[in-house]
């Protein structure tokens, strides 16, 4: 009972903050731009700090050196739930022309958004660097076979474009985990006063990140939810397939415990928010899209707990 309060606890936290969101986006505080710029903030320069002053404080050579190898896990993981999205599609008799889409987001996680303020809520601090390896995989995924999935729903074909792929991939938060542990590795030590600027920017990430998915579920509109089967297979895979796939591939492993619990809840959060932007500018469904996001956002407040409590009777 005491893991299930604790668990209750740490999607409260979360939830206040989105409950914040929606309701000052409801109240008109927020114009179409808005959000687009929360994010910007959130990626571009609140995570990125977060990353260098987190990694560079709390972590030392050694615990790099120990996590890093364990990235193979999420990418066979995401490797086989790209092959059983082919299958459900086909199972679930989806709609054709969200194919891509579909695929995309069953095997696609919102590593960042939804995923580190869960875990960091949920396991603290000490978590980070397993967050980081998982959101290392899925970051590459979405930026690489997702984008060309979702482009070839809206296109009739999709085009591989290795400029602006890298461009996704080596995105800044991914760029400020990099130089985060090269520094690390090497020893490198910056000024007292560079690290709390690093401090205070990174603060910001959790709290905008879930202003940011309040007003995501404000745009969508809570009265567009339904569930059919273009849903319900999206739904299975989130939260059904993908944790019960990567337990099947860790709970086996030596890694250490929280390790095995991080990549679980990772592997259990909701669509990617980026796949509505994505579908917008390819011309793919983006109101589907974003009806997923947010009913997979929503329905994770419920499966989170759910999901630690079976977690720590099978690890």
């Amino acid at each position: 009972m005491g893991v299930f309060v604790n668990s209750v606890s740490g999607v409260l936290i979360i939830l206040v903050m989105i409950t914040l969101g929606y309701v000052l986006a409801r109240l008109g505080w927020f114009d179409d731009q808005a959000p687009k710029l929360i994010a910007r903030l959130v990626t571009q320069i609140a995570l990125p700090a977060y990353m260098l002053d987190t990694i560079m404080s709390k972590f030392t050579a050694a615990k790099l050196k120990s996590t890093l190898p364990d990235l193979r896990f999420p990418v066979v993981s995401m490797l086989i739930m790209f092959g059983l999205s082919i299958i459900a599609f086909h199972l679930f008799r989806i709609n054709p022309k969200h194919r891509g889409l579909f695929e995309s987001m069953f095997l696609n996680s919102n590593t960042v958004f939804v995923g580190l303020p869960v875990n960091m809520a949920l396991f603290g601090e000490k978590s980070l660097p397993f967050v980081l390896v998982y959101y290392m995989a899925n970051t590459t995924f979405f930026w690489t076979l997702g984008v060309y999935l979702i482009q070839r729903d809206g296109q009739g074909k999709g085009e591989f474009d290795l400029k602006n792929t890298l461009k996704k991939v080596f995105s800044p938060p991914l760029l400020g985990f990099m130089v985060a542990v090269v520094l690390v590795l090497l020893g490198v030590k910056l000024p007292h006063w560079i690290m709390m600027d690093f401090q205070y920017i990174g603060g910001l990430t959790i709290p905008l990140s879930m202003i940011f998915i309040g007003t995501a579920i404000a745009g969508a509109g809570l009265r567009n939810i339904r569930i059919d089967r273009d849903s319900l297979g999206i739904l299975l895979g989130r939260f059904v397939i993908a944790p019960l796939l990567m337990a099947c591939l860790v709970l086996p492993t030596g890694m250490p415990l929280l390790m095995k619990q991080v990549f679980i809840i990772q592997a259990a959060m909701p669509v990617m928010t980026n796949a509505p932007v994505v579908s917008k500018l390819y011309n793919a469904d983006s109101d589907y899209a974003a009806i997923m996001v947010t009913e997979t956002t929503l329905l994770s407040l419920v499966v989170i707990p759910i999901l630690m409590v079976i977690i720590q009777h099978v690890a």
